[in-house]
């Protein structure tokens, strides 16, 4: 076997190739994810947080802008290379998520989840579209009344990955845990409707006309192509996992089913004037929902993906801590409106889950705890962020307001998630004796 790493000594320094270069990045990223986990544990800290530090630390906006040299920190070069690793990662983590839409378990809280989960993300993008149009009449030079639109989009999205790990971190289980996921994966499916609505509107507010087609057809395309899209390769999924009986080769399936959904889910259509795309997201999640209720065996396999998933996970939210750019702080604009959004959002999302938990008839420990568990945010709303980019310099304002609130967000988010299941009795914190016994049952 060949070995990739070749080094050239010539005066001017030390060389190493690009795949090199990539690889050694990649292991420094797991390493000091891994080490600033133990460190998180002491100080009681949720491991996802000391992941989204460590890549902040070792990203292109700080070791790697000062040294520059592989395995020292990450390049922005080295990160743009990095997305089909996040792509995988959040195809794993909407499979995982679809283990939570059980027919039996929908039955006892399938009402609820819908009713929160749609009540609470509509809640949320009327309170900052309301809050950031009343800014932008303030400071109209700073934040566009397209870029307030789409920011009361973004604000919907949660992070499903951050929430997903603390739980399974910490293995919660209980009221508040069997509602938040299901209530997660809803608010990002509406979320990313009316994402595509409200960018629509500022499109067309930006170009002085409105495109009906695009802002009705587009975004409800995209749900039902993306779940339709998931069901149909589900259901191939589970007729192929019955010709194998090893618990490798059903892993391997898993495996090879997931990545194909990913790779499909990135296919763009053009038909006329409608533009038809897929949502990663939802499709692997419909992937994950039809195997879990078709599949005898689907939750031993499930928990086997979470083991195998462990450093892909990890190399996300490093890569993810990588992503935010620090730069943003420099202006006070961005970090004024910011600070308005994480408020404006933090008061929808709790107001929106409170409400709608009552209304639904939720427990009382579900109301009062809920809506701090859903304010992590990250991939989906830099998704989001990265879209609007399309409108020019208001995509701009967008985009750095939601890094700045990212970057909040899930340094303090996952840390109020772990207090909110521990204060509802979901986290039984006994016996977490070390941080190894953490990563394993990820």
């Amino acid at each position: 076997m060949k070995l990739c790493l070749r080094i050239k000594v010539l005066k001017e320094g030390v060389f190493m190739s690009n795949e090199a270069a990539i690889l050694l990045s990649l292991s420094i990223a797991l390493l000091s994810g891994l080490l600033l986990s133990r460190l998180a544990k002491k100080v009681n800290l949720p491991a996802v947080t000391a992941y989204l530090i460590a890549g902040v630390l070792i990203g292109p906006f700080c070791l790697g802008a000062i040294f520059n040299i592989p395995g020292i920190g990450i390049t922005k070069e080295q990160l743009a290379g990095f997305g089909i690793i996040c792509d995988v990662a959040l195809g794993f983590i909407a499979f995982s998520m679809g283990n939570e839409f059980r027919i039996e378990q929908l039955k006892k809280i399938g009402k609820q989840a819908t009713i929160v989960g749609i009540g609470q993300a509509l809640i949320t993008t009327l309170i900052v579209d309301g809050i950031l149009i009343g800014l932008h009449f303030a400071m109209p030079d700073k934040l566009s009344l397209s870029a307030a639109i789409v920011l009361g989009a973004v604000a919907t999205a949660t992070a499903p990955a951050a929430t997903l790990m603390v739980i399974k971190q910490y293995k919660a289980k209980g009221k508040l845990t069997d509602i938040l996921l299901p209530v997660v994966a809803i608010d990002d499916a509406v979320g990313l409707v009316v994402f595509a609505i409200s960018f629509g509107i500022a499109k067309s507010i930006s170009l002085g006309s409105v495109d009906l087609l695009s802002v009705v057809l587009e975004p409800l395309l995209e749900v039902i192509l993306s779940l339709g899209l998931g069901f149909v390769i589900g259901y191939l999924f589970s007729i192929c996992e019955k010709h194998f009986h090893s618990r490798s080769k059903r892993m391997a399936v898993s495996v090879t089913f997931v990545l194909m959904t990913v790779a499909i889910s990135s296919l763009k259509f053009e038909i006329g004037t409608v533009h038809i795309g897929f949502s990663s997201l939802l499709s692997c999640m419909m992937l994950g929902t039809v195997f879990c209720n078709v599949c005898d065996f689907s939750e031993e396999l499930m928990d086997r993906a979470d083991r195998w998933m462990a450093p892909i996970l990890i190399l996300f939210f490093v890569i993810s801590g990588a992503e935010l750019e620090l730069s943003v702080f420099a202006d006070w604009a961005v970090v004024v409106i910011g600070l308005v959004y994480i408020a404006a959002r933090s008061l929808g999302k709790y107001t929106g889950a409170f409400t709608s938990a009552k209304v639904s008839g939720c427990d009382k420990t579900i109301t009062k705890y809920l809506g701090i568990t859903l304010l992590p945010q990250a991939g989906v709303a830099l998704g989001m962020a990265i879209q609007a980019m399309q409108l020019g310099p208001d995509g701009a304002i967008v985009r750095n307001i939601t890094l700045f609130a990212v970057l909040v967000y899930e340094i303090i988010g996952p840390f109020l998630t772990k207090v909110c299941l521990t204060k509802s009795g979901d986290i039984n914190l006994e016996g977490k004796k070390s941080a190894r016994g953490q990563i394993v049952h990820h």
